[in-house]
């Protein structure tokens, strides 16, 4: 268990350099540029994107396909989130609120697709999602390994 909890910080670590990326161009293109956020979150996302694959082969998932199979099913992941953070902001840009305070949109956007974006990828590097059955085993092994206390 504490190796999925580790790889899930390296994970965000490697996915916050990627999203400062995301976010850093998302603002600069709607605050400073005046795109529309929907095109603005296209572009921003597909850079951060390269980033994110490019940290998480380096430093989070080891490698169990060929890194074309890889970056090929990561970068269908990829546009799935980025389809689904989207339509987040889509969704929430409809209310004044939110189009007037894009940091918080973005924030919301990318907070629900962090959670989706780590277990796919996961498959996509390590042919598995959750913990590995060898964890699995010695979790169950562990646990039946426990004294039993006389009453």
């Amino acid at each position: 268990m504490y190796r999925l909890f580790e790889q899930q910080i390296k994970f965000a670590i490697a996915s916050a350099i990627a999203t400062l990326v995301d976010y850093t161009l998302y603002l600069l293109f709607t605050l400073y540029f005046f795109f529309a956020p929907v095109p603005s979150n296209i572009v921003s996302s597909f850079c951060g994107m390269v980033v994110n694959f490019l940290l998480h082969k380096r430093m989070v998932f080891t490698l169990q396909r060929k890194v074309h199979h890889a970056f090929m099913l990561s970068l269908l992941i990829s546009v799935g989130g980025i389809g689904l953070g989207t339509f987040i902001i889509y969704l929430l840009t409809q209310e004044a609120f939110f189009l007037k305070h894009q940091y918080i949109t973005k924030l919301i956007a990318t907070g629900i697709v962090f959670f989706y974006n780590f277990y796919f990828k996961q498959y996509a590097f390590e042919k598995r999602i959750g913990i590995s059955k060898k964890m699995k085993k010695n979790l169950e092994t562990s646990s039946k390994k426990q004294p039993v206390l006389p009453r």
